[in-house]
């Protein structure tokens, strides 16, 4: 019996330097229906809802999605933002070169996404964002580099910053088990997907992590959210 009492060091396929373009795009592809399906998008979207209450029609905001794979959370914030009557100016910075093409390839050009290819902490643009989301992106990183994103976060963000990632927990883990193979998506997301979920956290992995970048007791919020969702956010 799989123990999840401490996060997995496995590896997931699709970060492996020789993965093939093509089978790259394929596999966002398939991660954005999932990300469909499992319902990945509304968490951060009731996040920013909340970020921008206030804000009245015509007004704008910066935001930075970190990590964006094919870039349908930025795409989600764009349509958000229309719905609302808000101007977005929308940023994505992925470590991965193969994401640019797959999210430009996705993407209207006519939204006006930015999309780049570098390290975020490398990332300098003329005026700080008001707020950076990332989703799915830290059950990637080791402990000490997501306090070290959290850090940078903090210091970086104008308004604010949202983390949206997984739950490590047994029902999640056979839960995408059953489901990705009943739906058949591509053999990455189907050995990548339950990965993630041993990857991810629980709350007091979070509490750690929170302070260990510095943060006190109830700076950031931390909030389950269905299904299987593992949320936490930051208002300034």
């Amino acid at each position: 019996m799989r123990s999840f009492a401490q996060r997995s060091r496995e590896d997931e396929m699709m970060d492996g330097a020789d993965v093939p373009p093509e089978v790259f795009a394929a596999c966002l592809a398939d991660l954005a229906k999932v990300n469909t399906v499992t319902l990945a998008r509304p968490p951060t979207l009731a996040w920013l809802a909340r970020a921008t209450r206030g804000m009245a029609r015509g007004q704008s905001f910066s935001l930075l999605d970190v990590g964006y794979g094919q870039g349908d959370m930025l795409r989600a914030v764009h349509a958000w933002a229309v719905r609302r009557g808000l101007r977005a100016n929308l940023t994505g910075v992925d470590l991965n070169p193969r994401s640019e093409p797959a999210a430009r390839a996705a993407t209207d050009p006519a939204l006006g996404i930015d999309f780049r290819t570098g390290d975020v902490f490398d990332y300098a643009p003329p005026e700080p964002p008001d707020f950076i989301v990332s989703s799915l992106v830290t059950h990637h990183m080791s402990d000490a580099q997501v306090s070290g994103f959290v850090r940078w976060m903090e210091a970086t963000a104008r308004r604010g910053w949202f983390i949206n990632d997984l739950h490590r927990h047994p029902i999640a883990f056979y839960g995408f088990q059953a489901l990705s193979t009943a739906a058949r998506w591509h053999p990455f997301v189907r050995h990548d997907g339950p990965v993630s979920v041993a990857r991810a956290f629980v709350r007091r992995d979070w509490e750690e992590r929170l302070a260990a970048a510095g943060l006190a007791d109830g700076v950031a919020d931390i909030d389950w959210r269905l299904p299987f969702r593992l949320c936490v956010g930051r208002l300034k």
